[in-house]
């Protein structure tokens, strides 16, 4: 049976820069503060009119175009976002197959924060392997600047916009190999958007507690999400029987310098092994990941056959971790 295979990756970043030095004019902050305790030393910025569906587009596009496809040949499109264009309806995937041309094909987005392209490439594989789908395009893509408090230095050094794309279809070899997605909601007021939805809907109240914005209780995130990480990382290897030695890239969400080393130092990778971008992209959530991939095989890094290990933690709680081989060319 042919099996589900990422058989190319695309990547879109916003043209404006925003430095820590930047920054240090903004909020009581320091570049050396936010590299000390981040990595991070740049983050990509999203035109006032430039939307998530604009900047998914773009990435979807390059994807296409590498797996050597015309828009007309994908049947489905899941988008990954915390950040849609609009509250309810229409999804962003529906306005991403508009911007493709495409009209009846299944378009829907789904929500798990910065784990979103690992919950993504679940269902793609699903559908793929099933049969409903042949080429399932799927995608993460955020414009956090929009929900970012920029008075806030605990959280506004830490986000960035951006997205990623990938194109899931059925191949003999360079399969999916396996892929764990899990959550935990009962910790969901640690990292949060309280509002504008049915519990705290956009009156005057609630505008005037920022509640638009990202909300986070850092340490704590910081302590689970090592633990839970490094945990899910050597269970998804140990269950395939593949020791961390043989992994080509191990390519984590970028969200904190720290928390990769420690899942790193876990599994005793080496520093050629990992894929690090968050220095330059910061944190743009469920677009981490495929950005990541994207800069691995732009720079020659990810290749035909790339034994490659995920993982992300985001808001929720949600968390996933994935092997594959790459089937891209």
């Amino acid at each position: 049976m042919k099996k589900a295979s990422v058989i190319s990756i695309g990547a879109y970043e916003p043209k404006k820069i925003l430095s820590n030095f930047d920054l240090e004019k903004m909020v009581e902050t320091s570049d050396e503060w936010i590299t000390k305790r981040t990595g991070i030393k740049t983050r990509h910025i999203a035109d006032k009119n430039e939307l998530t569906s604009d900047m998914a587009t773009k990435a979807a596009l390059l994807a296409i175009s590498r797996a050597n496809l015309n828009p007309n040949e994908i049947d489905a499109i899941i988008c990954a976002t915390i950040t849609p264009d609009y509250f309810c309806m229409p999804s962003t995937a529906c306005k991403i197959a508009a911007n493709l041309g495409l009209i009846g094909i299944s378009a829907f987005d789904i929500s798990a924060a910065c784990s979103g392209f690992i919950y993504a490439l679940n269902l793609a594989k699903a559908l793929v392997e099933s049969g409903a789908n042949k080429n399932v395009l799927i995608i993460g893509a955020e414009k956090m600047s929009a929900i970012v408090d920029w008075s806030d230095r605990t959280t506004c050094i830490l986000f960035g916009d951006g997205a990623g794309a990938a194109v899931i279809s059925q191949r003999d070899d360079n399969h999916i190999i396996d892929i764990h997605t899990a959550s935990d909601g009962s910790k969901s007021n640690l990292l949060i958007t309280p509002g504008f939805a049915i519990k705290n809907p956009p009156n005057q109240a609630n505008l005037d507690s920022r509640l638009n914005f990202i909300h986070m209780s850092g340490n704590e995130v910081f302590k689970i999400a090592v633990q839970t990480l490094t945990n899910d990382v050597v269970h998804i290897l140990e269950k395939n029987n593949i020791s961390s030695d043989n992994v080509d890239l191990f390519v984590p969400h970028q969200a904190n310098l720290r928390i990769i080393d420690a899942v790193k130092q876990r599994l005793n990778l080496k520093d050629e092994q990992c894929v690090l971008t968050v220095q330059k992209y910061g944190n743009t959530s469920s677009a981490s990941i495929p950005m990541a991939l994207n800069d691995a095989y732009e720079n020659g890094r990810l290749k035909n056959g790339s034994l490659v290990l995920l993982d992300a933690f985001g808001g929720g709680f949600t968390w996933g971790s994935a092997l594959l081989k790459f089937g891209g060319n």
